[in-house]
Order: C-alpha cells, then structure tokens, then sequence
C-alpha cells in the first residue's frame, strides 16, 4: 500500500498533516493497527481513530466551547448519519425555511450543514461557530468517554443514533472500499469482518461506543435521545415526532395537520436525497465524494454478503455485550 503521507495527489482524508512532538510522542506509546482505509488505526481512550482524525479528536476535546441548547448527532460511522443530520436540520430549522422547494437541502450535502465536530477541527485549533444560528447543531462520532469536557458541563441534548451492527458493518464495508484509492485494491470482507469484531474498526469498538451512550440514555432521558435506525425506518413519524419533543421544538397540531412532518421526512427521504444533483457530483472539503454517503440505505441488506457463521458470530458478540444491558436489535 502507498504511503499517504508521501503522495499529495491523495483525498484530504488520507493526507496526514504535520504534527507536533508531543502528538509523535503520543502515538508511539498507544496500541496501532492497521488501518481499514488510512494505513493505521490508534486506540486513544479506548476506540480507534486514523492519525488525521486523532489530531482533530486532540483538538477538539482541548478547545471546543460547548454552550446551552448546542444540538449533538451522535452515530458510529455508517449508522443513518446522512439521513438524520437532515432529518434534523430540517426539523430545528423548519421556521427559517418552511418552504420545502427553496430548502438548503437541495443545494447542500447534509455534512456541509451539519459538520462534524471533530473533522472540523483537523490541523485547526481556534474556530469561530458564532456565526452559527440557535441552536447550533454539531455532528460527532466520539464515543462517550472523549466527548470535549465542556459538552459534558453544559446544558446541550445528544441525539444518539444507532443501527443492527452486521447492517453497518456491511455498510462500512462499502464505503471504506469506494474511499480507497482504486491501486490500492480492495480490502476483503473477511478481513474487515475480523477487525470489526475485535473491536478494531474507526471509531471502534462497535458494542462499547453503542453501550455508552446507551446507558447514558437510561441515566440522563433529558439529556440523551436513544434512537434505532430501525426504528426510524419503520415508522418514521412517530419517531420524528418524539424526537421534536426531546429537542424542545414540538410539532404544533396546525402543523401535523398542514403535513409538516410528512414534508421533512418526505424532503429527506433516501430516495430524494440520493437523487439531488447536488448528492451526486462534488466533494466535502475533506475529500469524500458527496455521492459516497448514498449507496441503498436498508434494513437487512447484511444478509446478501455474510455467511452463516458471520452471522452467528456477530449475534453472539452482541448478546454478550450488550442484551444483559437490556439493548437488543
């Protein structure tokens, strides 16, 4: 495999910036694996992050300012997050554009109007989210435990969604071979699967970051929204309804009668979303392909590419870690 930080003709997301003595120092004392995607993988508090991105988590945690009311979507990667964050968007900013036809949304990947909080912070140290209208609505994939100190002495809301963990280890299978470039090859499924199921995977593990905020959820209701892709799915309005009460912006009746909440989810739906010309050309400033995030957005697609034994394997990892905590899929 090339050597990324070697060949500038790379995405911004394989590129890796400079860093200091002390970050050096850093990943020298922390476990390292090989990468999915990036070359290496380093477990910081727990969970796996690429060099880039670590630097940003770094960053982040040093200098985010949290304030009351901040709006948090947080996901393991390939868990819905395309879909909420416009889902969500749509919702806190419905007042400022009621009119679905004229919506940021169909100019705008949802990434660029919801930015990831820690992505943002890559080679950066002071940003200004003033300008941010209220409230300010951040995306992140950090588990709970790496969260900056500030979210935690604040009065923000976490909206944590979840999905089947063979439905997005699949996923996340798909995706991280569309962001490799094409001399590097493809990474096998069984490979791949291995490291997901020892944990070993960018963000990872899997089952620890969902168990944290999952209990949180238990602990905080006020705090943390527990929500299932799942769920989402199959019965949408429901879903967006209780989430609007969580958020403090409920749907008005004169709303749920004018079909508010069927115009969102409808403005937000894959098969919109995926077919805007704005979701099928272009790039995010750090590299990815806008058309990378949409690929068929399903429940049970896993079941087209794991065998049997996969199957019983991952089912049985989840039950150990996660259904004695009362969190099942």
């Amino acid at each position: 495999m090339p050597n990324p930080e070697q060949s500038l003709s790379l995405p911004g997301y394989l590129q890796e910036n400079e860093t200091s003595q002390e970050f050096r120092d850093l990943i020298v004392s922390i476990p390292t694996e090989k990468g999915w995607i990036a070359n290496h993988l380093h477990q910081y508090q727990g969970f796996w992050h690429t060099t880039r991105q670590l630097q940003g988590v770094l960053a982040c945690q040093k200098h985010f300012q949290a304030q009351d009311g901040d709006i948090f979507l947080v996901t393991t990667p390939k868990s819905g997050s395309t879909w909420l964050k416009a889902v969500m968007f749509s919702l806190v900013n419905r007042v400022s554009f009621p009119d679905t036809k004229q919506h940021p949304l169909l100019t705008n990947n949802p990434h660029a109007l919801v930015p990831f909080l820690e992505m943002e912070y890559i080679g950066k140290e002071n940003l200004d989210f003033t300008n941010y209208t209220f409230p300010r609505l951040f995306s992140t994939h950090l588990p709970l435990v790496s969260l900056p100190r500030s979210v935690e002495d604040s009065d923000c809301k976490l909206v944590y969604l979840c999905r089947n963990p063979k439905d997005t280890f699949v996923s996340f299978w798909h995706f991280s071979n569309k962001l490799t470039p094409i001399e590097w090859g493809a990474t096998s499924l069984e490979e791949t699967f291995d490291k997901f199921c020892r944990g070993v995977s960018l963000y990872g593990p899997f089952w620890d970051h969902v168990l944290g905020y999952w209990k949180e959820s238990l602990e905080r209701p006020h705090r943390v929204f527990f929500l299932k892709y799942e769920e989402m799915k199959r019965e949408p309005r429901i879903q967006l309804r209780r989430l609007s009460e969580f958020l403090g912006c409920p749907f008005s009746l004169e709303e749920e009668n004018s079909g508010v909440l069927d115009e969102i989810l409808e403005l937000c739906s894959f098969e919109n979303l995926s077919n805007l010309e704005v979701n099928k050309i272009g790039r995010l400033h750090s590299g990815h392909e806008h058309q990378a995030f949409f690929r068929r957005g399903e429940v049970g697609d896993s079941m087209n590419y794991l065998t049997a034994e996969m199957v019983e394997k991952i089912d049985m990892i989840t039950e150990q870690k996660l259904h004695c905590h009362g969190l099942k899929f």
